[in-house]
């Protein structure tokens, strides 16, 4: 059966309930979580299926796929990893482009106990080698698109993996092995018992930097995940989440589809995010919720007017990174009625949610659930990276208003375990004792945060980012929004680089620029935004800053090339005497010799 999406838009539900119905919903949809340590995620969704077996469930580009058909495909993959020989415990690691088929392959590997590794498709050589050999797997899961990516890595480990190709070409696909298996429910006897404890996935984290580490997820955070974001957003059988992010990561691969499918309604899946098309093909898909990361909003913000942009059917948009100068705009310009922002990790312990809507916050910590959170910010060196300790050597809370790390509490509560990474000695470094008493244990998230008397957590800056100048620490997310404020810069990086003879980093900010930038403007507006030490003493122009498959900025590519130009064809300014001047090779020499005074 190929469903289509509807020539007309699917009518978008009423709003849902109060902020105060939103927490509410979240702690009953997870309260029995614990209660039924046998009911793992494929069981839930195997129940809907039942209901709502005729009803679209995953909607790709090229394959449509009912609750029915979508269950049955688990059923036939599972099957075939038994008769596969792959038992419970073992490892399977997954490298496909977003299509439906990939949650049908690692929901029905996970029912009968195997672990998946959720390859990042973007990787290659090197990279992609040194996931596929932390994850140890059976075997390799590759569709037939990204062949060339991996003969790359192959040659960098040490044995060749087992290969099992799926698409176009393949001899004998993964489909065709699975076709020859039932697609009916699994009798009890068929699969060995799973329990929520147990593990299901290995998805890696992004950074900018360094090698990406393999973060264990159990069945319970699975089922936490997609639970209390289906809580939140109350979505129901009429609802379609627009998922275009990787299906690879925790939030587009587990959170935004597993939500949704609860309540019985259906994914929209693209391989990737097109501003151009973004507005047709959420209306024309019927899409009522829509899962982004900030720097989507800020793309659509900047494109220039789509008659679509506001004939869509959107509810709620909702998820991470939305910064306060490109939420306003973005919420007015397209008329999107509610977003839900929230802060969270895949290999964390803590998560916040703003269910109230505050602009330019993560999240907020509403008085009934205080007790049971485990946040708490502390004050932050950021000489040493590490929180500040008294005399006693405990950390020191952050007063409100004041940046500091924010830690999770670890307790043995399944909810609040850390679950670590394949590597002990990574893991180890994540946690942090002896935090507010004798013996207890705290996550460390990396992430400096400040609280508002109201109990709002704003985001400030990662830690690394943030440097140290003229005895001051800078924050290189709040300059960045300084910058953007100004009429022409369409997107700025912050960061500190190493200027010789000089104590600490100084800024500097690498800007993508339109119509109406001024360097003169900007240095004028700096200096009414941002105190002297803060604003950036050098400026580099230039037309793409490097991201990460995630959006993310690649910070440290930037600061290692500095502002010498000699390495660099980009336009580069020094802030001196009143003005940003453009660095000649011989400022730069006196720059290097540290003959300047700055």
């Amino acid at each position: 059966m190929q469903l289509q999406p509807p020539a007309t838009p699917v009518p978008a539900p009423p709003p849902r309930a109060s902020a105060t119905a939103g927490w509410i919903g979240a702690l009953e949809r997870t309260a029995r979580i614990d209660a039924e340590p046998g009911r793992i995620f494929p069981l839930v969704l195997d129940a809907v299926a039942a209901e709502r077996a005729g009803a679209p469930a995953l909607i790709g580009t090229d394959e449509t796929l009912s609750h029915g058909e979508f269950a049955a495909r688990r059923n036939r993959y599972a099957r075939w990893a038994r008769a596969r020989g792959l038992a419970k415990g073992d490892t399977v690691a997954l490298l496909m482009r977003n299509r439906p088929d990939y949650l049908a392959i690692w929901l029905g590997l996970s029912r009968v106990g195997v672990r998946v590794a959720l390859l990042n498709t973007n990787l290659r050589e090197r990279g992609l080698a040194h996931c596929i050999a932390v994850a140890a797997p059976r075997l390799v899961i590759a569709g037939t698109d990204l062949a060339e990516a991996l003969d790359g890595a192959l040659p960098h480990l040490p044995e060749r993996p087992v290969l099992v190709w799926q698409g176009e070409g393949a001899d004998e696909s993964l489909a065709m092995q699975a076709a020859a298996h039932s697609g009916d429910p699994l009798e009890p006897g068929e699969a060995p018992a799973v329990s929520l404890r147990d593990p299901a996935l290995l998805i890696y984290t992004s950074g900018t930097t360094g090698l990406p580490k393999a973060a264990r997820v159990s069945h319970h955070r699975i089922m936490m995940w997609t639970h209390w974001f289906a809580g939140l957003a109350d979505p129901g059988p009429d609802d379609r989440m627009y998922d275009c992010l990787p299906l690879y990561h925790s939030v587009g691969g587990v959170v935004a589809p597993g939500s949704v499918l609860l309540g019985g309604g259906s994914v929209v899946i693209r391989e990737k995010f097109s501003a151009r098309r973004f507005w047709s093909d959420v209306t024309e898909s019927g899409a009522t919720l829509f899962q982004y990361i900030g720097e989507l909003c800020r793309y659509l913000a900047l494109a220039p007017p789509d008659p679509q942009e506001r004939a869509h059917r959107l509810r709620l948009c909702t998820g991470n990174g939305l910064r306060p100068d490109v939420w306003e705009r973005f919420q007015e310009r397209f008329a999107v009625p509610r977003i839900l922002e929230f802060y969270a990790a895949t290999e964390g312990t803590l998560s916040l949610y703003n269910v109230e809507g505050k602009v330019g916050a993560v999240g907020r910590v509403p008085s009934f659930m205080a007790r049971r959170s485990p946040a708490l910010i502390v004050r932050h060196d950021v000489a040493t990276g590490l929180p500040l300790r008294d005399a006693e050597g405990r950390c020191i809370p952050a007063a409100f208003g004041e940046a500091g790390e924010l830690l999770g509490r670890l307790s043995d509560k399944a909810e609040y375990t850390f679950e670590g990474y394949t590597s002990d000695a990574e893991s180890a470094r994540k946690v942090l004792r002896d935090v507010v008493k004798p013996g207890d244990a705290w996550m460390r998230t990396g992430d400096l945060m400040r609280r508002d008397a109201q109990g709002y957590f704003y985001f400030v800056d990662r830690i690394g980012d943030t440097f140290r100048w003229k005895g001051e620490n800078v924050a290189t997310t709040e300059v960045a929004e300084a910058l953007s404020r100004t009429d022409g810069v369409a997107e700025a990086c912050v960061y500190g680089v190493a200027v010789p003879g000089a104590d600490g980093r100084a800024g500097m900010a690498a800007l993508t620029i339109g119509l109406g930038f001024d360097v003169a403007r900007l240095h004028a507006d700096l200096a009414e935004r941002l105190p002297a030490y803060a604003r950036p003493l050098f400026l580099r122009l230039t037309e793409d800053l490097g991201h990460t498959e995630t959006f993310k900025q690649k910070k440290a590519v930037l600061a290692e090339e500095g502002f010498d130009p000699a390495r660099i064809a980009d336009p580069l300014y020094i802030d001196r005497d009143g003005a940003y001047r453009p660095i000649d090779p011989d400022l730069h020499a006196a720059l290097a010799a540290g003959a300047l005074r700055l």
